[in-house]
């Protein structure tokens, strides 16, 4: 898993938003579209896990760093915020200030 960790890790740290997901969750899907109508498509990286072959591992690590065994894991400048409805309880003006920080 080491190298998954470092996957990851760079992942989050070089992408002001870092969306980690799953192509058939609808929540993963509303909460990239509430983070693309926010943001400049540059600074949104979103994987679906699915679709990755280490993908159940990147699930695991991120479990392991903020305890959620769920999708989507949505970081923004490498803040864990948690999961869709963890996003949509953020108001969009401190969505998008927190995004430009």
């Amino acid at each position: 898993m080491t190298g998954v960790k470092e996957v990851v890790d760079q992942a989050i740290k070089q992408n002001k938003v870092a969306v980690f997901g799953k192509s058939w969750c609808p929540y993963c899907q509303r909460a990239k579209a509430i983070l693309a109508a926010v943001t400049k498509d540059s600074d949104l990286l979103y994987w679906d896990l699915d679709k990755r072959e280490d993908g159940s591992d990147i699930q695991a690590y991120l479990k392991s760093l903020n305890g959620q065994g769920t999708v989507p894991h949505v970081y923004i400048q490498q803040e864990f915020i948690g999961g869709c409805s963890d996003l949509q309880a953020i108001p969009e003006s401190k969505l998008k200030a927190k995004i430009s920080a």
